[in-house]
């Protein structure tokens, strides 16, 4: 069984009010992850599987969970560089041990 985790306040850090957002499911495989199907916090309760996700003021994500009956299935918590870009990624699947992604700068094509 997953452990219920919370969303932590990421943006607290950096004096930004972060935003909570819900969508129905994700498509792609890029990080960080393109969320669709916003979904209205009154419609939750009637709903069992739904992405909750957390923004800075840049509308940046900074994490999201996946929640399957209450509990947290799926965590991702993302890390920006001063330019912006993502660069690191923490991932937690269920009870096992959080994975961390480094991402590289992507290089300019010449």
């Amino acid at each position: 069984m997953a452990t219920h985790h919370h969303l932590e306040p990421e943006a607290a850090a950096t004096g930004a009010a972060a935003r909570e957002r819900y969508f129905l499911t994700y498509r792609g495989t890029r990080l960080p992850l393109q969320l669709t199907e916003e979904l209205p916090a009154d419609a939750l309760g009637h709903r069992n599987t739904y992405f909750r996700a957390r923004y800075d003021a840049q509308d940046r994500m900074l994490c999201c969970e996946k929640l399957v009956y209450g509990e947290v299935e799926l965590s991702h918590r993302y890390e920006y560089d001063a330019a912006g870009r993502l660069h690191c990624a923490v991932i937690t699947v269920g009870d096992d041990e959080p994975r961390t992604l480094h991402l590289a700068p992507r290089q300019a094509v010449p």
